[in-house]
C-alpha cells in the first residue's frame, strides 16, 4: 500500500494504523516522489492527499491511472462537491474530508480491497451474467468495459461497479444505503454523498438521462429503450 501525505504528523498517523491493520505500507511526502514510489512498489491500493508539493494529488492520481489501474483513496481538506468531482473524474474510488478518524479511514480502506478481490473473482467465475444490455448501455463485466449506443465509456472501477449494481436491476429504485452495502461494503448510512458524488460522475460520462433519482430513497436505472 502506498501512503501519499506531506504532513509528517498526519502521515505517521497514517502509516502507523495502517500497519496496525496488517499492510505493509510505503510512505511519499510529495507528488513525483509519490509517481515514482507506485512504480517502485507496485501498491494494491493508495492513500493519497490532494494538496501536495511539486505536483498535486489530483496529478499523482491520473499519472498514475494511466500506468496501471489501482484503487485510489483520496484525502481532501475542502470538503467542496466540485473538488470532489474533479477527484473522481481523475480515477479516484473514493474520499474522505479532513478531519477524519483513524478507524474510519481503515473500515474505507479494507471496503475498498473487498470491492477489489470481489470484481477478480467475479471476472475468474464468470459471474451471473457476463454481460448487461439496458436500453443502448452495454456492460461486459468479464473485460470490464461499458459502452453506450456503440461508443466505449471509460469508468473508474467504483464507476463500473455502481453502473453493474444499477444494471442488475433496471428501473428498479435502489435506496443509498444498499448501493453502500453492495459497492463500497459499507454496513451503515454515513457515505450517501459518497454514492451522490458518484452518480453524478456517471451521468456525466454517460448522460443525464441514464440515471433517475428518487429523493429521499435513492436512484435507479433508466437508459432508454
Amino acid at each position: 500500500m502506498l501512503v501519499v501525505e506531506d504532513e509528517p504528523v498526519i502521515a505517521g498517523s497514517l502509516v502507523a494504523r495502517l500497519r496496525a491493520e496488517g499492510f505493509e505500507v510505503a510512505l511519499a511526502g510529495d507528488g513525483p516522489a509519490a509517481v515514482s514510489a507506485f512504480a517502485a512498489t507496485n501498491p494494491d491500493l493508495v492513500v493519497l492527499d490532494v494538496m501536495l508539493p511539486g505536483f498535486d494529488g489530483l496529478e499523482v492520481c491520473r499519472r498514475i491511472q494511466a500506468r496501471r489501474p489501482v484503487p485510489v483513496l483520496m484525502l481532501t481538506a475542502r470538503d467542496d462537491e466540485t473538488d470532489l468531482l474533479v477527484g473522481l473524474a481523475v480515477g479516484a474510488d473514493d474520499y474522505l474530508t479532513k478531519p477524519f478518524s483513524m478507524r474510519e479511514l481503515a473500515a474505507r480502506v479494507h471496503a475498498l480491497l473487498r470491492r477489489v478481490d470481489r470484481a477478480a473473482e467475479a471476472a475468474a467465475t464468470g459471474g451471473s451474467a457476463a454481460r448487461l444490455l439496458v436500453g443502448d448501455v452495454e456492460i461486459d463485466k468479464e473485460e470490464r468495459r461499458v459502452r453506450r449506443a456503440g461508443v466505449e465509456v471509460h469508468l473508474t472501477p467504483t464507476e463500473f461497479d455502481l453502473l453493474v449494481c444499477l444494471a442488475t436491476r433496471p428501473r428498479a429504485v435502489l435506496p443509498r444505503e444498499r448501493l453502500l452495502a453492495d459497492v463500497w461494503g459499507w454496513a451503515d448510512a454515513s457515505g450517501t454523498r459518497t454514492v451522490d458524488s458518484h452518480v453524478k460522475a456517471l451521468r456525466r460520462k454517460l448522460g443525464a438521462d441514464l440515471i433517475r433519482t428518487v429523493h429521499g430513497v435513492g436512484y435507479a436505472l433508466e437508459a432508454s429503450p
